[in-house]
C-alpha cells in the first residue's frame, strides 16, 4: 500500500512536472509568435499568417484590422493635406495679380490727382489695399504652418548675422518715427531655420515700432546652456498682467493695439515658428514700462534636447 501511494506520489510530481514544462512551451511559444507579429507590425510587413482559434490568431485579426483602419486614416489625411495645399497655393495665386494691380492704379492716381479731397480718398484705398494685401499674406502664412505644409529646416548658424540683416529692414521705420534701433547683439551660433526665424524676429519688431511712440528698441543676445536667447526691448505703452497669457492667440490684439491698425497674427506667427524649432517666446512686461520679447533658439538640434533634461 506504501508503495502504491508512492508511485502515485512520484506520477503525480512526474505529470505537474510534464505540464508545467508543456505549458512554459506553450508560453514560450505565444510570447515569440506575439513579438514577431510587433516586429512585423513596427516595420509595416504585418499578414495574418492563420484562421485557426487560437488567442494569438484572434489578436492577429485584431491587429491586422487596427492597422488597415490606421493606414486608411493616414492615407486619408495626406489626401486632405494635399487638397489644402492646392487650395492656399490657388488663394495665394489668385489674390496677388488684383492686389498688385490695384496698389499700383491707386499709387498712379494719387500722383496725378490735384484735387486734395480726391487724393484723400485715394489714399486710403491704397493704405486698405496694403492692409489686405498684409492681411492675406499673413493667413497664408499661418495656414501652412499650421497644416504642416512649411517644413522648418534649422541649421547651426549665427545668430547675430540674421538680426542684424532683420534690424536693417525696420531701422528706417523706426527713424521715421524718431526712434532709436539699437543692435546689441553678440557673435554665438544656435539651431534655426533663418527665413523663419527673421520671420519670428521681423513680427515682433514691427509691433515694436508701430506701438512704440517715444524712446527706442534694444536687440540683445543672451547664452544659456540650452538656449540662446534674442530680446527685444521697447519702450512702448506696455502690457496689463492679463493680457501677456492671450497675446499668442491667433486675432487677439491688446489694448494698446486697438489703437493702431494691425489683424493680430504676428505673436502667433511667431510662436509658432519658435515652436516648430524646438524653441519658444515669452514676454516680460508692465503697462506704462515697455515690454521686453524673449525669443528662445536652442543651441543644439531639436532631438538631442531631450537628452539633456
Amino acid at each position: 500500500m506504501d508503495k502504491a501511494l508512492i508511485v502515485i506520489g512520484i506520477l503525480c510530481i512526474l505529470g505537474s512536472f510534464l505540464s508545467a514544462v508543456l505549458m512554459n512551451r506553450k508560453q514560450r511559444g505565444i510570447t515569440e509568435r506575439l513579438g514577431k507579429m510587433l516586429e512585423a507590425a513596427e516595420g509595416g510587413r504585418f499578414q495574418e499568417s492563420g484562421f485557426d482559434e487560437t488567442v494569438c490568431s484572434a489578436l492577429e485579426s485584431e491587429m491586422a484590422d487596427y492597422l488597415n483602419a490606421s493606414e486608411k486614416s493616414m492615407n486619408a489625411a495626406a489626401a486632405e493635406k494635399e487638397k489644402i495645399k492646392t487650395l492656399i497655393a490657388d488663394i495665394s495665386h489668385q489674390t496677388k495679380t488684383p492686389i498688385a494691380n490695384l496698389l499700383l492704379y491707386t499709387e498712379l492716381l494719387e500722383e496725378r490727382e490735384k484735387d486734395p479731397g480726391n487724393r484723400e480718398y485715394l489714399t486710403a484705398i491704397r493704405r486698405q489695399t496694403e492692409k489686405l494685401d498684409f492681411l492675406i499674406r499673413s493667413l497664408i502664412k499661418m495656414s501652412r504652418l499650421e497644416t504642416g505644409i512649411v517644413t522648418l529646416h534649422p541649421k547651426e548658424q549665427d545668430v547675430k548675422d540674421m538680426l542684424a540683416e532683420t534690424a536693417a529692414s525696420y531701422r528706417e521705420k523706426a527713424e521715421k518715427k524718431g526712434l532709436k534701433l539699437y543692435d546689441r547683439s553678440e557673435r554665438g551660433t544656435a539651431w534655426f531655420d533663418r527665413k523663419w526665424t527673421a520671420e519670428a524676429v521681423g513680427n515682433i519688431l514691427d509691433n515694436a515700432v508701430k506701438y512704440t511712440e517715444q524712446g527706442g528698441i534694444i536687440i540683445r543676445t543672451k547664452r544659456y546652456e540650452l538656449f540662446t536667447a534674442v530680446e527685444v526691448e521697447d519702450t512702448g505703452p506696455g502690457l496689463l498682467e492679463e493680457e501677456i497669457p492671450e497675446i499668442f492667440q491667433r486675432f487677439r490684439r491688446g489694448e494698446a493695439a486697438l489703437e493702431q491698425e494691425g489683424v493680430g497674427i504676428g505673436l502667433y506667427l511667431a510662436r509658432e515658428i519658435l515652436a516648430g524649432e524646438g524653441g519658444y517666446i515669452k514676454v516680460s512686461s508692465e503697462k506704462g514700462k515697455g515690454s521686453v520679447f524673449s525669443l528662445f533658439l536652442p543651441n543644439r538640434k531639436k532631438e538631442n534636447l531631450s537628452e539633456l533634461s
